[in-house]
């Protein structure tokens, strides 16, 4: 155990640090880093089990930062580790560095997530030790590590932080420990102003262990973290009542401490200098590692040489008695596609494509077994149930099945699935009604953001929703959707994959596509109607393409139609009567206008030739289809919400029918 006088100045170190970071970049938010400083020293210098040499083993325990505002806290923490050097703070905010203004994810580097809009990062830790639990209950001894998670007082206000706390609760995660930074101050107001809740209480509510403690005395933070670290029926809270800004002084000397100004600001001018000077520091040199303080992260780094050691040994001694076991853990976490029977899967034509889902469902819960699904209190509408019916729910104490019932908390959800997938070893999927993803675009933004491969699954995808009236029909949705799969990401890629397939056949074509895609995101929109199957002999592994030509085309067509879902089934019964006037065509179903934009511009104008007349059917937004149908082509869609009434009358009143399609296209000639 290391003494207090040490553990002090470390913390002043890294309150030097940080401080420094922010002023030399003339932008951040030195004071919450101040007040957090002890908890992640002793946190790092005594607690987290990781391997040095090994950044990404699997049994590492995991920090997860939720206040990304914090940063400077975490790379100076990390700088006494050895992951940063003193160079990459000063460059801190800057361009080309690592070190940006919110953490962004690196696991090389001791970065285990990017900090989005608050509160998302600690349900990140909620998914990771839902993570551990599920392969801990496969593989035992050999995944045995402990989830951190770091929180403050606008995490807490943030709505999402009740969908953490009610699913860590309700599954006794004990393998969660979460430190709140309750300092009392935000950046416009004191948090009285603001809030009157009893926090301790509402964790208690949710059957969280809670402990309060001083949250800037290092033997107070130990105890707690001993005490947490013996718990083996729930997750802990840590709430550290700590000091905004500690060690600041204003540029008159006196106490800056607790002040909303240092939180987003550079304490600037002769208040940096008066607060360097009473932490110990060189306000002409303060980019340095005091001698003290890098023997202490020095003997940690010991220490956990042999901490690691022990646990590869008993890895070594685990994996000679399951070697099946051992070659199924190094597969979960290779982060390739699995393996599945694609040819296998049977469809029962004419069905809606969320039974279709279902149906590929069912197989992916016998084949992929590190594969976990969620649902929004929705698995027998959105048809997850097709996986629940091969598995059973987690349940507090059995993580021996693979299905989370998540409840009403589509962004909770989501988040939990991201940070299921940023533990590893797991491919996380979760379902919902594609109105209610509404929810979720925060999450999606930072799936597509840190690149998870996170399949979201949305089904009863258009006004066919019908009776629940415009409150629950999706109109909007798929354009908001679309523009991630137009959006880039820092690799140059498609941000996410987003998939709507025309048929139950081309849903079995759609779900392998998301189980391949390992780099981003995949978005499945669906269908809770039935669907017409597309024409025989249409060839569906051209759906890999983003676009295709489906069976029947005329050669040297008058018009070429264009749609995705189930409106492709929509232009195939309009085409009979078109064709019944002489006019020649070909259908294209566009599953995802963004996977087709990555093909050659040779595939691209084979199916679309440039100067071509198309004309394009959506349940949505006109946009959806404008990039593709062009200036010489028109667009039929929905340009105000939907209506409550049975989907077969909605057809018929928004025009979306055959004897339409007829008219549109005439007209259009």
């Amino acid at each position: 155990m290391n003494d207090s006088k040490l553990m002090n100045r470390a913390a002043d170190n890294i309150r030097i640090l940080a401080a420094s970071m922010v002023e030399k970049a003339n932008s951040g938010h030195p004071g919450g880093a101040m007040g957090g400083a002890d908890f992640i020293n002793v946190l790092f210098s005594e607690f987290l089990v990781y391997d040095p040499q090994n950044p990404k083993w699997e049994g590492r325990d995991r920090f997860f930062l939720d206040p990304g505002h914090m940063s400077p806290m975490l790379y100076s923490v990390l700088a006494l580790s050895g992951k940063y050097t003193l160079a990459e703070l000063a460059q801190f905010r800057q361009w080309g560095s690592p070190t940006p203004g919110h953490p962004e994810v690196d696991i090389m580097r001791g970065v285990e997530n990017t900090s989005g809009p608050l509160g998302q990062g600690h349900t990140y830790a909620v998914g990771a030790a839902i993570a551990a639990k599920f392969l801990k209950a496969r593989f035992n001894e050999v995944m045995d590590q402990t989830i951190y998670a770091y929180i403050s007082d606008g995490g807490i206000q943030e709505e999402i932080s009740q969908g953490a706390g009610r699913v860590a609760g309700t599954l006794g995660l004990d393998n969660l420990i979460m430190f709140y930074d309750s300092n009392d101050v935000q950046l416009s107001t004191n948090t009285d102003e603001v809030t009157t809740e009893n926090v301790a209480m509402k964790y208690e509510a949710w059957d969280w262990k809670v402990i309060t403690i001083n949250g800037n005395d290092p033997d107070a933070i130990r105890k707690a973290l001993n005490e947490a670290k013996a718990e083996k029926n729930r997750p802990t809270l840590i709430i550290g009542k700590t000091t905004m800004g500690k060690g600041a002084r204003r540029a008159d000397g006196s106490s800056y401490e607790a002040d909303c100004a240092t939180h987003g600001a550079p304490l600037g001018g002769d208040a940096y200098v008066n607060t360097i000077k009473n932490l110990g520091g060189n306000p002409e040199d303060p980019f340095v590692i005091f001698t003290e303080v890098a023997e202490l992260y020095a003997k940690r780094r010991e220490d956990l040489k042999k901490i690691v050691a022990e646990r590869y040994a008993v890895k070594a001694e685990w994996a000679k008695a399951n070697p099946e076991k051992a070659a199924k853990l190094a597969e979960f976490f290779a982060g390739k596609a699995p393996k599945v029977n694609w040819a296998a899967i049977e469809q029962k034509a004419g069905g809606a494509t969320r039974a279709g889902s279902a149906t590929v469902l069912g197989a992916l819960a016998t084949q992929v077994e590190n594969m976990i699904v969620a649902s929004a209190d929705l698995s027998n509408s959105d048809k997850t149930d097709g996986f629940l019916k091969k598995t059973h729910a987690f349940k507090k104490g059995d993580f021996s099945g693979a299905f989370f019932q998540a409840g009403v908390s589509e962004l909770t959800m989501a988040c939990v699935c991201i940070g299921m997938s940023l533990h590893g070893g797991v491919i996380a999927a979760c379902g919902t009604f594609f109105v209610f993803s509404d929810y979720m675009k925060p999450a999606l933004r930072m799936a597509a953001l840190m690149e998870q491969p996170v399949k979201f699954i949305w089904t009863h995808d258009a006004f066919r929703v019908g009776e629940d009236g415009p409150t629950h029909e999706p109109v909007e949705q798929e354009a908001q959707v679309r523009l991630l799969e137009k959006l880039k990401n820092h690799k140059g890629h498609n941000s996410m994959l987003v998939l709507r397939p025309a048929d139950v056949e081309e849903t079995t074509i759609a779900w392998k596509l998301a189980m391949e895609n390992i780099y981003t995101p995949t978005a499945l929109i669906l269908s809770r109607q039935n669907i017409t199957n597309l024409p025989e002999g249409t060839h569906y592994e051209d759906a890999e393409k983003g676009a295709y030509i489906i069976a029947g085309a005329d050669a040297n067509p008058d018009v070429i139609l264009v749609a995705s879902g189930s409106e492709v089934s929509t232009l195939v019964a309009g085409a009979e009567l078109l064709r019944k006037d002489g006019i020649k065509l070909r259908i294209v179903s566009v599953p995802s206008e963004g996977l087709f934009r990555n093909q050659s511009k040779e595939y691209q104008e084979s199916i679309l030739p440039s100067g071509a007349k198309i004309f394009g059917l959506t349940a949505g937004l006109p946009v959806n289809l404008q990039g593709l149908v062009g200036a010489n082509g028109k667009v039929f869609g929905l340009e105000s919400f939907g209506y409550s009434a049975p989907y077969k009358v909605l057809d018929e009143k928004l025009g979306f029918t055959a004897d339409n399609v007829y008219k549109q296209v005439k007209e259009m000639l």
